[in-house]
């Protein structure tokens, strides 16, 4: 097996996987190799309806190596370490790999191990505590819902950046939904727990998700970051980020958004800038200091949310400009920081949030976006995973 690469991507998610495709769909492609030890690729933006009882898990699974590009190499290992004073990296396999370009797209780490009793809980039965955030337990928030017979139902977002930012409210507008439908919706109370200061941090959306709460009659408890689980006595425990004061709360079912942070290898990385993430220039995707290395996806510290909708705008962005810097012309793509929310706000209902980096709305549709829609929901559970599938993987869209 060859030492060295022309284009080494780190990361066979989303991210890598798009702009490999992309490259390798140029005219004269170069040399493309892909470092990524999963079997498996996951599209997780389904994990939300899976986890409100609509999908089985498995329909967001395929294998991995159906979508590496043609033409492109898969090594099946992991990255331990970066040298990128000499255009290198180490596997975990020992092997030292060169690189004339470097793409990093290796996603984002979820810290279990960061709230004490969350990890030895979650997805356990009898512990009414669930999360969406890992294929292992995603399928524990229906079971749970299934067995919840009214009581104090929590929501949890955490002080950290995550992926898909809408993801923690969207679970729990199903689970009200669910509730209305069994019947004990009038004996529970629904609690989104966040850390944040608000529902959402563009005020078009905020102002329609605000009244979703309201109709609703969800308690909202901002400004608490969920620090641990007492799951013997279904116990959590909040600290409330504008006081410093630790608040206890009883629960009969609680949903953890964990924390998320930059991988370890990453954080650790001459690659990274203070926060853990890589640091490159949120318009070019290039790396700020190595400027063969660029970056995108949850592993970036681009300012926007890490969805993946963002990543579809950034994959041809990072792939043009990359193209442009082998052949030696100036970079003419540019990044505006757009991302996209599809907030499900119930069975059927969904409120389509797109904007940029200002935190301007950048919708694709000749409607209000803010307003619940069938259509954006039929969108979300039907057409985006064709899409993505089919089209963003195959460096098509």
């Amino acid at each position: 097996m060859q030492d060295h690469y022309q284009v080494m991507v780190v990361g066979g998610g989303t991210g890598g996987i798009s702009v490999a495709a992309r490259l390798r769909n140029e005219p004269n492609p170069p040399e493309v190799a892909i470092i990524e030890p999963s079997e498996k690729h996951y599209y997780q933006p389904i994990w939300t309806l899976v986890g409100g009882g609509v999908f089985p898990k498995e329909v967001s699974e395929r294998d991995e190596a159906d979508f590496i590009p043609e033409g492109a190499t898969w090594i099946q290992d992991a990255v331990e370490s970066f040298d990128p004073k000499n255009n290198r990296v180490t596997t975990k396999d020992g092997r030292e790999i060169g690189y004339d370009y470097l793409v990093v797209a290796a996603g984002i780490q979820i810290d279990w191990d960061a709230i004490p009793g969350l990890a030895q809980a979650v997805g356990k039965p009898d512990t009414g505590v669930c999360s969406n955030y890992s294929y292992r337990t995603v399928e524990s928030t229906w079971q749970n819902l299934q067995a919840f017979k009214g009581g104090t139902a929590i929501f949890t977002q955490p002080n950290t950046p995550i992926k898909c930012g809408g993801a923690p409210q969207k679970i729990m507008y199903l689970s009200d939904d669910h509730f209305r439908r069994s019947g004990v919706r009038d004996k529970t109370n629904v609690i989104f727990a966040s850390a944040s200061g608000g529902i959402f941090s563009v005020p078009k959306y905020a102002n329609a998700l605000n009244r979703v709460i309201a109709r609703r009659g969800i308690e909202t408890r901002y400004q608490h970051n969920l620090v641990e689980l007492h799951p013997s006595n279904r116990q959590a425990v909040f600290e409330r980020l504008d006081t410093g004061e630790r608040v206890t709360l009883d629960y009969d079912m609680i949903h953890v958004t964990p924390p998320q942070s930059a991988p370890d290898f990453i954080k650790q990385s001459p690659l990274a800038d203070e926060g853990g993430w890589v640091d490159v220039n949120k318009h070019t995707l290039q790396h700020n200091r190595f400027p063969n290395v660029f970056a995108l996806g949850d592993a970036s510290n681009l300012p926007t949310s890490k969805t993946g909708a963002a990543i579809r705008k950034q994959a041809p962005v990072l792939a043009t400009n990359l193209m442009a810097a082998i052949n030696g012309v100036p970079m003419p793509a540019s990044y505006d920081g757009y991302t996209s929310c599809p907030l499900v706000t119930g069975y059927g209902r969904l409120i389509l949030a797109e904007f940029d980096y200002d935190g301007n709305p950048k919708e694709s549709f000749p409607f209000d976006q803010s307003r619940e829609r069938y259509s954006m929901y039929v969108l979300k559970a039907y057409g985006l995973p064709e899409m993505y599938w089919h089209g963003m993987l195959r460096g098509r869209m």
